[in-house]
């Protein structure tokens, strides 16, 4: 199967077009005591759907290494105190952020909550040196996407003010669910 990969970035914090807001309670809240189980269950159940296998070999001391990292932050959507999706973000040399991951829990797609979500992933990525001391400010966000993501995927990062600066295609093995080398 052919796969098509979409690498994003802004560049100004003013090239942001915030989605409307979504009605009821929802928050957006950063986790502050790292957790490899928490983490690894967001991954799981935001991924499942969309092929994210690169992390589920990983053993619990590798996600405590990950999430222990100064420099990863990972943010989550609550609706009605339930988890309904999340952004993880990492801190990158030059002034650059990347959103590492981003999606939405099974069950909460499709209800306005997607744009909103990366609406305030973005603000967080644009404002995270004023949480890491000594860190120059954000300079680039960016983000990659492929086909087999969700179908509004894409569309929702352009309409945030996402740029594409490159593309790439490669085949893959569906029947292992990895990328053909």
């Amino acid at each position: 199967m052919s796969l098509t990969t979409w690498y994003l970035e802004m560049t100004d914090l003013g090239d942001l077009r915030p989605a409307r807001e979504p009605e009821g309670d929802v928050r957006f809240v950063r986790v502050g005591i790292p957790s490899p189980a928490f983490s690894r269950f967001l991954y799981e159940r935001v991924g499942g759907d969309w092929q994210w296998v690169d992390r589920l070999t990983w053993t619990p001391e590798r996600w405590r290494a990950w999430v222990d990292r100064p420099a990863v932050e990972t943010w989550v959507l609550y609706q009605d105190g339930a988890p309904a999706g999340y952004a993880e973000l990492e801190a990158q040399d030059d002034g650059a952020v990347e959103i590492l991951y981003f999606g939405l829990m099974p069950g909460f797609l499709g209800h306005g909550l997607g744009g909103h979500t990366l609406t305030l992933a973005l603000r967080r990525a644009w404002d995270l040196a004023d949480r890491l001391p000594g860190r120059e400010p954000t300079r680039r966000v960016w983000l990659h996407t492929c086909s087999l993501d969700g179908e509004h995927a894409l569309t929702n990062y352009r309409a945030r003010g996402l740029e594409i600066y490159r593309t790439t295609h490669e085949q893959v093995d569906t029947s292992t669910k990895g990328r053909v080398a």
